[in-house]
């Protein structure tokens, strides 16, 4: 017998349409599975219609407005666990699945997430419920003062797709989740140059910056770290399909000496 819901996301371009129709059958039933099924097939991405995405077999709370966590972003958050932070910061967190990843791996970790859209950060609050977490508005402008110098990992998957290629992201994403979360400027790097350069302010001596970034823009991202006088390495991982770059302020610095570079 031919299975209706399969065949309408398959339909509607749904590559694994047999896995969809069962996780969307385990959320929903009734006139609540018809709802979720309209909003699949009009394009929505799966993880909001669901209302969660699985990272590193953690379930973590998204939905419509937000960006979706994407699978690459493990190198941060494995990054940052393996540098056993007592003190990490996600900027342009969404829905903050770094620091989550951290709280879960290193029991008493303080983490500190801040976003610019008060939408991502309610399920931000959500998903670190339990921990020693807390929520900020914006980059560092809401952190407060006792964090300067003191953090060992800032971890950011600040928006770096150029403007002009927009437009070339699939659906999902350019129609369903916000630009700001997208667009990075001109060359991708806007607010990886801003991130950078306020960073020395806030790591203590030997701590780390991770950014997510591509590989064509690498170069340059780990560039803007240098310019702020840190000291950068660029990482990938082909299984993840990620790039990032790591980035540590010396040990000899210090945050009165970074904010005068």
């Amino acid at each position: 017998m031919t299975d209706l819901l399969v065949a309408r996301l398959r339909a509607a371009g749904c590559v694994f349409a047999e896995d969809e129709a069962a996780l969307l059958r385990a959320e929903a039933g009734g006139v609540r599975l018809e709802d979720l099924v309209v909003r699949r097939v009009a394009g929505e991405p799966l993880e909001s219609v669901l209302g969660w995405v699985e990272l590193d077999g953690m379930r973590l709370r998204v939905g419509p407005g937000c960006f979706v966590p994407r699978r690459r972003t493990l190198l941060l958050a494995r990054a940052a666990i393996a540098a056993s932070p007592s003190t990490l910061v996600e900027l342009c967190c969404g829905v903050a699945p770094v620091a989550a990843l951290v709280a879960r791996a290193r029991p008493g970790v303080r983490v500190h997430a801040s976003d610019l859209d008060p939408v991502p950060l309610e399920l931000a609050r959500a998903n670190l419920a339990g921990h020693d977490g807390a929520v900020h508005r914006d980059l560092f402008a809401a952190l407060p003062p006792s964090l300067r110098g003191q953090i060992d990992v800032l971890a950011a998957n600040a928006p770096y797709v150029p403007t002009e290629q927009i437009a070339m992201m699939p659906p999902e994403a350019r129609v369903h989740e916000p630009a700001h979360a997208l667009d990075g400027g001109r060359d991708g790097l806007d607010l990886h140059r801003r991130v950078a350069a306020e960073a020395p302010r806030w790591l203590r001596p030997g701590g780390v910056l991770l950014i997510e970034t591509s590989v064509r823009q690498a170069p340059g991202t780990a560039a803007t770290c240098a310019a702020a006088g840190l000291d950068p390495e660029i990482l990938r991982d082909e299984e993840l399909d990620a790039t990032a770059v790591r980035a540590v302020l010396p040990a000899g610095a210090s945050p009165e000496t970074a904010a005068t570079r």
